[in-house]
C-alpha cells in the first residue's frame, strides 16, 4: 500500500506554463481519477507522478521519499497506457512476463504471477495467443494483467478505455472497480470522461488549465461544486447555468432570468442588484401544470429512452434547458411546459463563478 503526495509541483515547458503549483495528497489504497477537459494536464500531471515527466518546481513524494531525482524505472510503480505499448511479436505470456524476465526473478517465480494474474483477468485461455488475434477489451487486459505481475507500490492508468466502444468500456469500467477491489492498491487513473470518474473514484481530481478546481468525493463534487467550472463539468447531462440578477420581490428575493422571475428564498450573501448564475440539474427540473411553474417554455426535442425522458426546451433570454423526467413523458416539439425547480438542489454562484449557495434552505 502505498502513499503519494504532490508538493506545489510546476511543470513549464520553456515559457510555458502547463501545471500551476498543485498539492495533492493520494491516501494508501486510494482509487484517484484526474478528469478535465482535453489540455487539462491531467496526463502530464500523471507521466510527472510516473518519473517520465521531471517537474520544474516543487516535489513528487511517494512513501515518505522525494522521488524527483529518481528515473520511472526504480520508482516502483505501473503505468497501464492508452495504445496498451503490447509487443506485437511476443504471446500474452511473453509480453506479461517480459519485465521480470529482464530482473532474473524466478522461472517458478514468474510462472506463478502471470498465472494468476490471467486467471484473475480471465484471460488464461489467450497466453498463447499475440495481440493481433485478441480483442480491444482483451489487449487492454493483458496490458493491466502485464501491471499486475509486477505487483507495483501503485498503478497509473492514461485513459485506458478510450480506445474502446461504448459498450466494452461499460464492461471495462466494472472489471476495473473490481479489481481495486480485489488488490486493494493505490491506483491514478486520467480520463475526460466524467462518468467513467464517478463510477470508479473513491476520490476526484478536477483540473482546468493546469490548475485543481475542486478535490472530494464524487458525490460531494457532484452535489456541492465549488464553482462554475465544477458545477458544469460534474454531471452528465451537464447542469443547466443561467445568467440572472438578485431583484427584491414584495419583500422576499427573486432572480429575473430573461423575462421572467424565479422566487428565492433570502440567504446570506445574496441581495438586490446582484448578478448571478444560478443552476439547476437536469433532474431537478419537474413538468408541471399550467401556474405551478417558475419557468415556461417550449420544447425543442423529446429523447424518449424507455426508462426516462430526456426534454430540451428553450424560453426567452434563456439558453436551452435539459429537463430529465424518470419514465415516459408524453411531451413533444412545440408544446408549452412549465418547469419547477427544487430550490433545495439549485446551485447560486457570483459574478466570478464561486459557489454562493449549495441548496437553499426554506
Amino acid at each position: 500500500m502505498t502513499e503519494i503526495r504532490l508538493n506545489n509541483v510546476l511543470k513549464s515547458y520553456g515559457q510555458v506554463e502547463v501545471i500551476h503549483g498543485i498539492d495533492l495528497h493520494v491516501e494508501s489504497g486510494e482509487f484517484v481519477v484526474f478528469v478535465g477537459p482535453s489540455g487539462c494536464g491531467k496526463s502530464t500531471l500523471l507521466r510527472i507522478i510516473a518519473g517520465l515527466e521531471k517537474v520544474s518546481g516543487g516535489d513528487v513524494v511517494i512513501d515518505g521519499d522525494v522521488v524527483n531525482a529518481i528515473p520511472a524505472s526504480e520508482r516502483g510503480l505501473a503505468m497501464v497506457f492508452q495504445s496498451y505499448a503490447l509487443y506485437p511479436h511476443m504471446s500474452v505470456y511473453k509480453n506479461m512476463a517480459f519485465g521480470l524476465e529482464n530482473s532474473r526473478m524466478r522461472r517458478s517465480e514468474i510462472e506463478s504471477r502471470v498465472n494468476d494474474a490471467a486467471a484473475m483477468l480471465q484471460i488464461t485461455p489467450y497466453l498463447n495467443r499475440r495481440p493481433k488475434a485478441l480483442s480491444g477489451g482483451q489487449r487492454q487486459r493483458v496490458a493491466i494483467g502485464r501491471a499486475i505481475v509486477r505487483d507495483p507500490k501503485a498503478f497509473l492508468f492514461d485513459e485506458p478505455l478510450s480506445n474502446l466502444d461504448a459498450e466494452l468500456r461499460v464492461a471495462m469500467r466494472k472489471e476495473l472497480a473490481a479489481l481495486h477491489a480485489k488488490l486493494g492498491g493505490t491506483m491514478i487513473y486520467v480520463t475526460h470522461d466524467q462518468i467513467e470518474a464517478m463510477t470508479l473514484a473513491n476520490k476526484i481530481v478536477v483540473l482546468n488549465a493546469g490548475r485543481v478546481e475542486q478535490i472530494g468525493a464524487p458525490l460531494d463534487l457532484y452535489n456541492a461544486p465549488v464553482n462554475t467550472f465544477v458545477a458544469g463539468f460534474i454531471g452528465s447531462p451537464r447542469m443547466n447555468l443561467i445568467e440572472a440578477e438578485v431583484v427584491g420581490d414584495d419583500g422576499g428575493l427573486s432572480l429575473q432570468v430573461g423575462g421572467q422571475r424565479i422566487a428565492i428564498p433570502a440567504q446570506e450573501g445574496i441581495a438586490p442588484g446582484q448578478k448571478v448564475t444560478f443552476g439547476a440539474r437536469p433532474e431537478h427540473m419537474a413538468i408541471v401544470g399550467e401556474g405551478e411553474g417558475d419557468i415556461t417554455a417550449s420544447v425543442d426535442l423529446t429523447e424518449q429512452l424507455g426508462g426516462e425522458t430526456y426534454v430540451y426546451c428553450t424560453a426567452d433570454g434563456l439558453p436551452q434547458l435539459t429537463v430529465h423526467q424518470v419514465g415516459q413523458l408524453p411531451v413533444h416539439r412545440g408544446e408549452t411546459v412549465h418547469l419547477r425547480l427544487d430550490r433545495s438542489s439549485m446551485h447560486l454562484f457570483a459574478a466570478d463563478g464561486r459557489v454562493i449557495v449549495n441548496g437553499f434552505k426554506a
